[in-house]
C-alpha cells in the first residue's frame, strides 16, 4: 500500500498512483535484477579466471589490462546479458520496466568501464563511453530516449546544407572512442597473431605488424565515415589543401615513415643489431613509424629518424654476422721475450669469458715502435651490444698480471740527447729520459 502522503504528492503533480500489480511486477522484476546480478557475479568468480587465462594465451604479453579485468568484464558483462533477456522476454509496465532498465544500464555502463580502461584509454573516454550507454539504454527502456534525441538535435545550427547538432557531435565523439578502442584491441590480436606465427624472423614480424596496423586504422577511418553517414565526395574540396600539407609541413613525416617501411622491407638494420650513425653507437631497441630507438651503453635513449638512416652512412656490426673483431693494441720492451710475450697476450685473450675460441684469437706484429715492439691482439666476440672496451678491459687487466709475473716490461717512451762541442766533438749523451719533447739544454751549448 502506498502512504496516503505519497499518494496525494502524486495526485497533486498529476502522477498515476502505481496499482497493486504494478507494485507486484516492479517487485518481481527486481528479484530477477538482483538474481541476473548474482548469476554475474557467480560467473565472474568461476568462468572469469579461466576467460583470462585464454585471453593472455591468445593475446600474450599484448593482452594490456584486459588480462586481469577480465573477471570484472564477465561479472557485469554476464548481468548486462540476463538482464537484457529478462526486459525484452516480457511486455513489462513501466516502473518495472524502469527498475531493470537501471538494472541492465548500470552493468552495461560498467562493462563499458571495464572494457575501455583495460585497453587503457584516457579516463575520461572511458568515462564519456559508460555514460552515454547509460543514459541511452536507461532512457529507452522507460521510453524516453526519443525525447533525449529530439532535445539534442534541436540544441544546433545550421551550417549551409547541414545541420551542427549536439546530438551529431556526441555521435561523432562516441563513435570515434568506440572505433578507436576497437582498432587498438585488433591492432593487439593481430599483432600476438604475427608475433607467434613460424616461418618469419622478427624483422618480418615487424613489417606485418606495422602493415596490419595501418590497415586497421584505414579500416576503422572509412567504417566511421559509413557509420556516421558522411559523403565522401565533400572530402575533395580539401584534397587539394591536404596534398600542399602532405608536401611541405608533412614532408618528414611521411618521409620517416615511408623510410620505416623500407627498412624493415630490406633488412639492413633490424631490432637488436649493433650500429654507429655519426656519434651514436648502440643496439637498435625497436624500429618506429618515426624514429628507430638506438640504446647505448650508457643507458641512453637515442631516438635516429629513419629517413637519417637512409640518407647517411651507417656501420651495422651484425648485418650478416654477429661477430665482430676487437683489436686491442700492446707494446712491450725490446729487451722483452718476444715469444713469450706473444704467448701471454694469446692466453690472456682466450681467457676472457666474451672472447670466441672460433675464430680464434690471434696476436700480430704491428711495428717497431720509436720505443716498443708494437702488437695487436685480435679477438673475436659474438654480442658487440655488450660493448666492446669492457672487453679490451678485461683482456689488458689479465695480461698485466702475466706479465708481471714473467717479467715482461712494457716501456714508456724515452728519448736519447746527444751534447756536442762547438767544435763538432760529442761529449756525452743521456739516455733514458722520460717525455716526449726535448728535457733541458741545448745542442750548441758549450
Amino acid at each position: 500500500m502506498i502512504p496516503p502522503a505519497l499518494a496525494r504528492w502524486l495526485a497533486a503533480n498529476d502522477l498515476t498512483t502505481p496499482t497493486t500489480p504494478e507494485l507486484i511486477e516492479a517487485a518481481v522484476a527486481g528479484s530477477l535484477a538482483l538474481v541476473a546480478l548474482a548469476a554475474g557475479w557467480l560467473a565472474g568468480r568461476r568462468i572469469g579466471p579461466k576467460i583470462a587465462a585464454f585471453w593472455h594465451q591468445r593475446v600474450g604479453n599484448h593482452a594490456g589490462g584486459l588480462a586481469h579485468r577480465m573477471h570484472a568484464l564477465v561479472r557485469h558483462g554476464s548481468a548486462a546479458l540476463l538482464l537484457a533477456i529478462v526486459i525484452n522476454a516480457w511486455p513489462w509496465a513501466a516502473l518495472a520496466a524502469a527498475v531493470l532498465g537501471f538494472a541492465l544500464a548500470s552493468a552495461s555502463a560498467m562493462t563499458m568501464l571495464v572494457f575501455m580502461r583495460g585497453l587503457h584509454m584516457p579516463r575520461w573516454s572511458a568515462w564519456l563511453a559508460a555514460a552515454v550507454v547509460f543514459v541511452a539504454i536507461l532512457s529507452n527502456a522507460i521510453g524516453g530516449f526519443d525525447v533525449i534525441t529530439t532535445t539534442l538535435d534541436r540544441i544546433g545550427m545550421d551550417v549551409g546544407k547541414r545541420r551542427l547538432s549536439l546530438l551529431a557531435v556526441v555521435t561523432v565523439l562516441v563513435t570515434a572512442v568506440a572505433l578507436y578502442a576497437g582498432a587498438r584491441l585488433a591492432n593487439r590480436i593481430i599483432g600476438h597473431s604475427i608475433a607467434e606465427a613460424r616461418g618469419f624472423d622478427a624483422t618480418q614480424k615487424l613489417l606485418f605488424q606495422k602493415l596490419a596496423s595501418i590497415i586497421v586504422i584505414v579500416i576503422a577511418f572509412f567504417f566511421g565515415i559509413d557509420l556516421l553517414g558522411i559523403d565522401l565526395t565533400s572530402f575533395a574540396v580539401f584534397s587539394g589543401a591536404l596534398g600542399l600539407a602532405v608536401g611541405f609541413g608533412l614532408q618528414k613525416t611521411v618521409g620517416n615513415l615511408i623510410a620505416g617501411i623500407i627498412l624493415l622491407m630490406d633488412r639492413s638494420i633490424k631490432p637488436g643489431d649493433v650500429i654507429v650513425v655519426g656519434e651514436s653507437f648502440g643496439w637498435v631497441n625497436k624500429i618506429g613509424v618515426r624514429a628507430v630507438s638506438v640504446i647505448t651503453r650508457d643507458g641512453k635513449e637515442h631516438l635516429i629518424p629513419n629517413e637519417n638512416l637512409m640518407t647517411q652512412e651507417v656501420e651495422n656490426w651484425s648485418f650478416s654476422d654477429r661477430n665482430v673483431r676487437v683489436r686491442i693494441p700492446v707494446g712491450i720492451a725490446y729487451e722483452s721475450d718476444v715469444k713469450l710475450a706473444q704467448k701471454l697476450m694469446l692466453e690472456a685473450a682466450l681467457e676472457s669469458p666474451r672472447v670466441l675460441d672460433s675464430p680464434r684469437p690471434n696476436v700480430w706484429l704491428a711495428s717497431f715502435g720509436d720505443y716498443a715492439l708494437e702488437h695487436e691482439i685480435l679477438a673475436w666476440i659474438s654480442d658487440p651490444e655488450g660493448g666492446v672496451g669492457n672487453v679490451k678491459s678485461d683482456v689488458l687487466n689479465r695480461l698485466w698480471v702475466k706479465f708481471q709475473e714473467h717479467g715482461i716490461e712494457i716501456p714508456f717512451p724515452q728519448q736519447v740527447l746527444h751534447f756536442r762541442s762547438t767544435r763538432g766533438d760529442r761529449i756525452g749523451s743521456i739516455a733514458g729520459v722520460r717525455g716526449e719533447g726535448p728535457v733541458g739544454g741545448n745542442e750548441d751549448a758549450p
